[in-house]
């Protein structure tokens, strides 16, 4: 029974490596074309689907194509996509959202576990783990018709900008925060907190000093799972962050972030155009596994310490 049991463990963690190691080897062969066309430079390119003259070795080089267009009245052109604008709408979008989201769960999380009494404590935390459970299209129509409005009143502006994406996107990651470290912070033994009391500590200080300190690795494991959970979202972002390839010159500006591409021009792409969106999508892989893996080993570093 012993043995069984291994080899089944075994198993569901070679499940989570093939997966990972299938979806990573699909982006890259479907994305070869646009990597070997636009190579490294792809990510450094804020065109998309733009037409731009082509060289004479481009010329020698592709005589017939579809994304080319060479009619002799015309000047041989080629279609350019670059990644610099989603990528960027990506990141920004997310570290708005983080922080934005990091102190209000950090502050809900200690309040349901060390301030409110039990009945409010069952009430709120019932209402933050429904928050966790509603659609993120439902996020995105609200934030639409009720908070752009809001927002664009306070800092003027577009309604739909990378502002308003970014904070609807973190209402949508606060509850999975909140819970996550709520439950890490009851995970304290009661004896440390009584000890620390019995020494003079008041409640402030046990908090810091001692709950802090002992659920930094569950406050830490909220914080990437929140942090995987904004880099991916797509219809809530897709309804607000104005879905234009433009680097945004504020906050209050419209952009596009690489899954909100992904949704909005998959469907009618092909050729180049859709291995490009595959290498877009590569990125969006390669990035997040970089961002979260930085994440995780800079901070459990720091809590070993």
């Amino acid at each position: 029974m012993e043995k069984i049991f291994k080899n089944i463990s075994l198993l569901s963690a070679s499940i989570v490596l093939v997966i990972l190691i299938s979806i990573f080897i699909t982006l890259f062969i479907s994305s070869k074309d646009a990597i070997s066309e636009f190579g490294f430079g792809f990510v450094s390119n804020p065109a998309w689907q733009e037409e731009v003259p082509l060289t004479k070795e481009e010329m020698q080089k592709h005589k017939v194509a579809d994304e080319y267009s060479l009619f002799p009245d015309e000047e041989p052109t080629k279609t350019v996509y670059g990644g610099l604008i989603p990528i960027v709408g990506t990141l920004l979008s997310t570290f708005i959202a983080i922080a934005f989201a990091l102190p209000i769960a950090m502050g809900i999380a200690v309040f349901l576990a060390e301030i409110a009494p039990k009945n409010i404590s069952n009430v709120v935390g019932i209402a933050i783990e429904l928050l966790a459970a509603i659609p993120s299209i439902i996020f995105g129509m609200w934030g639409l018709f009720y908070f752009a409005p809001i927002i664009q009143d306070f800092v003027g502006g577009y309604q739909v900008s990378l502002l308003t994406a970014g904070l609807v996107l973190g209402v949508m990651i606060l509850p999975f925060m909140a819970a996550i470290t709520r439950d890490s912070m009851k995970t304290t033994p009661d004896i440390l907190k009584e000890s620390a009391y019995a020494l003079g500590a008041t409640k402030f200080e046990v908090i810091k000093d001692v709950i802090f300190p002992y659920s930094k690795v569950g406050i830490i494991g909220s914080i990437i799972l929140a942090l995987g959970r904004a880099l991916g979202e797509t219809m809530a972002v897709a309804f607000l962050i104005g879905s234009v390839f433009e680097l945004p010159k504020a906050l209050n500006s419209p952009t596009i972030s690489i899954p909100v591409a992904l949704a909005n021009n998959f469907g009618e792409a092909t050729g180049l155009g859709a291995s490009s969106l595959f290498y877009l999508a590569f990125m969006l892989f390669i990035i997040s596994f970089i961002v979260i893996s930085i994440a995780k080993f800079y901070f459990l570093k720091r809590v070993k310490k």
